[in-house]
């Protein structure tokens, strides 16, 4: 063989094997034979198999495909009855599977005919790989046959596969496969049937790729044979099936299951429907805006409106539904918001509504709310903002003694006395309490308008306090309310009474004039009070101020005036009038001077009475402590005299005993008395105590 003689080799083995020799079925030498023609003469290989039995044809057939020999290859596996090796040489070698198919047909083996729907699966011919398995009846490679038909969509040609299968592999994927099959062909009886026997199918899934598909009426049966009610409803919807996703709905009782159904009714027009749906949803408030939202991108106002109208009576109803209802009707119907505001104020989130009226401008509502929520300053404010649409009398009147900001009070007022000036007055009056008083009147003497506050100054007047009462008397004089005048300066006297005395004393009005002389009496200005009332003539008013000053001296300068003004009547009543201040020598010199006499003879008698009174009352009351000195000297006398007597009945007092050493006391006598006490009355020798 190395030095290339196999020619020679095979010429001289052609006739040892094939002519009639004792060697022509040897099997080594048959063996040599085929396998130097493979090497050496490659187009006697063929004539060789079919010639010779003997040889080894498996090992031969592999050294064929060694050297390329396939066809070579073929027809010894074929001749020995090696099926499969053969078809897999048509297969992996030659790659022929027209060839290969008609092979498989002409042997019919199961084994065959896997091979066969080995390479047609590899090929991607996958229904003629799906008829191979069948013929086959060969389920091993289930799964890359259901990948194959999935990515080409021949199903038809699964469902008799996996028919085949389900009948030898007893796989949840097999009966899943088998399911999502027949809904692909649309062949809704078959599963209908399946789902009534006996399977490991995993219609959760199924039922999801078939929904996710579109496969609907397929994803139905599944969803309905689980039970999964929230998919079923989720299928239903797609089927518009509307009134069924609802009750599916209801079953599954889920926010989730609930919002598509309520909004594909929705989308549909199916309002009654949809509002059964949306009761369902509105009662969680997380869920709430997401419903209003939708309903409104889709301009379904009124029908939302309706739901929330309908949520306000249920059971789980809750703050978040009668707000929104209000927020809807002040964008949408807000007639209705104020009645809804009076209504469920206490189940509202005021702060949103307060937003949302800010921006529709519903003025009126906003002051209502802001009342509801104790922000009274910004009930003021916006009633004074936007007075035409939000203000009330009785309602500012309300909410103004509420606020917490004094300076609401002074806005309030000017805005009534630029809008309402009739009502001032009485706005006030529900504020006094609260305002301080000299600002007002500060603010209203600055624009010139102080008579429209009369009522509220006269009301405040009882707390004295000087602007205010200023302001009134300024307003009785212009007003020439001589009597309101002089009620204010006596009550009230918190207020420049000299400026206003100096005032008055110039007016025109004789009554105005005789309040600045009493004005003056008031502050202890006599001398100008009586100079006022002699100016006009007022001379009772004269008299009575001097008699009130105490002042002799002006007493005595008024009666001379009196004189010379030449009034006797008057002089005679001024007598009468300061008759304590004048004295008796200055009248009695004054009318005989001026030969009044008559006119003061009253006085002097009056005078000459009182001071004979006086005497004698002096008199009396000299005798009367005469008679009480005297009679305090009887009852000492009489006090003595019975002191002594109680001495006489004592008895005589004895000598003490001579101590020894002493000397006797000679110059005393038995019976003396004992140093202190006097003698008693009558004792022989002495006088009595006293001298009586």
């Amino acid at each position: 063989m190395k030095h290339d003689l196999q020619a020679e080799l095979i010429e001289l083995l052609e006739k040892i094997v094939l002519n009639n020799s004792a060697f022509s079925s040897n099997a080594n030498l048959q063996n040599l034979l085929i396998l130097t023609a493979i090497k050496a003469d490659p187009s006697r290989v063929k004539d060789y198999i079919y010639r010779l039995d003997n040889f080894d044809g498996p090992a031969v057939a592999e050294k064929a495909i060694e050297f390329g020999q396939y066809e070579e290859a073929f027809e010894i596996y074929k001749k020995f009855g090696r099926k499969v090796e053969a078809i897999k040489v048509l297969l992996q070698h030659l790659h022929d599977l027209d060839r290969a198919h008609d092979y498989a047909n002409k042997v019919d083996e199961a084994a065959v005919w896997s091979e066969l729907g080995h390479a047609y699966l590899d090929a991607n011919q996958v229904p003629d790989a799906i008829a191979a398995y069948l013929r086959s009846s060969d389920s091993s490679r289930y799964v890359q046959v259901i990948d194959a038909c999935t990515a080409v969509g021949c199903y038809e040609d699964l469902v008799k596969y996996l028919l085949m299968v389900r009948k030898k592999v007893k796989e949840a994927k097999v009966d899943s496969e088998l399911l999502y099959s027949y809904a692909r062909i649309n062949n809704l009886g078959e599963i209908d049937a399946f789902l009534h026997t006996s399977h490991q199918a995993n219609l959760q899934s199924v039922g999801d790729r078939c929904f996710d598909e579109g496969m609907y009426e397929a994803a139905r049966l599944l969803f309905t044979n689980i039970p999964n009610w929230g998919r079923l409803a989720s299928t239903l919807v797609r089927l518009h099936r509307f009134q069924e996703a609802v009750d599916a709905a209801r079953k599954a009782n889920s926010a989730k299951t609930w919002k598509e159904v309520c909004f594909a009714c929705v989308e549909e027009g199916e309002f009654k429907l949809a509002q059964l749906c949306g009761l369902n949803i509105i009662v969680n408030a997380d869920d709430l805006d997401e419903v209003s939202e939708f309903y409104q991108r889709r301009g379904h106002f009124d029908q939302l409106m309706a739901l929330m109208e309908s949520g306000l009576g249920l059971e789980r109803a809750h703050m978040g539904i009668f707000t929104e209802l209000g927020i809807l009707y002040a964008k949408f119907k807000p007639e209705k918001l104020m009645e809804h505001l009076k209504l469920f104020g206490k189940r509202l989130n005021i702060p949103r509504l307060i937003r949302v009226c800010e921006e529709q401008g519903h003025w009126r509502e906003l002051v209502h709310l802001y009342i509801m929520y104790d922000e009274y300053d910004n009930a003021a404010h916006c009633m004074m903002a936007h007075s035409s649409a939000s203000w009330d009398h009785v309602t500012f009147k309300d909410v103004v003694v509420k606020v917490s900001n004094v300076d609401v009070y002074y806005k309030g007022i000017r805005f009534y006395l630029q809008e309402h000036p009739e009502l001032l007055a009485d706005v006030m009056k529900a504020m006094e309490t609260r305002l301080d008083h000299a600002r007002v009147v500060g603010m209203f003497r600055k624009e010139g308008h102080l008579p429209l506050i009369k009522d509220y100054l006269l009301n405040v007047q009882k707390v004295n306090i000087l602007e205010v009462n200023e302001a009134v008397n300024e307003l009785l004089v212009d007003e020439e309310d001589f009597e309101g005048l002089r009620s204010s300066i006596t009550t009230y006297d918190n207020f420049d009474q000299i400026g206003l005395a100096t005032r008055l004393e110039k007016h025109e009005l004789l009554e105005f004039r005789r309040l600045a002389a009493y004005v003056y009496k008031k502050n202890l200005r006599w001398k100008k009070a009586v100079e006022l009332a002699k100016a006009d003539k007022l001379y009772k008013d004269a008299m009575e101020t001097v008699a009130v000053s105490g002042a002799p001296e002006l007493a005595e300068e008024l009666l001379r005036w009196f004189v010379e003004a030449k009034e006797p009547e008057c002089f005679a009543a001024c007598l009468y009038t300061c008759y304590e201040l004048l004295r008796p020598d200055v009248v009695l010199e004054v009318a005989w001077m001026n030969k009044l006499m008559d006119y003061a003879m009253p006085y002097m008698i009056q005078a000459v009475k009182e001071y004979s009174g006086k005497v004698d009352l002096l008199m009396s009351e000299r005798k009367e402590a005469k008679e009480a000195v005297q009679a305090q000297q009887d009852n000492m006398q009489k006090a003595q005299a019975q002191a002594n007597s109680f001495q006489m009945l004592m008895p005589l007092a004895l000598p003490a005993p001579q101590m020894p050493g002493m000397a006797p006391d000679h110059g005393s006598f038995v019976g003396a008395p004992p140093a202190g006490y006097g003698a008693a009355a009558g004792f022989t020798g002495h006088q009595g105590y006293g001298g009586y």
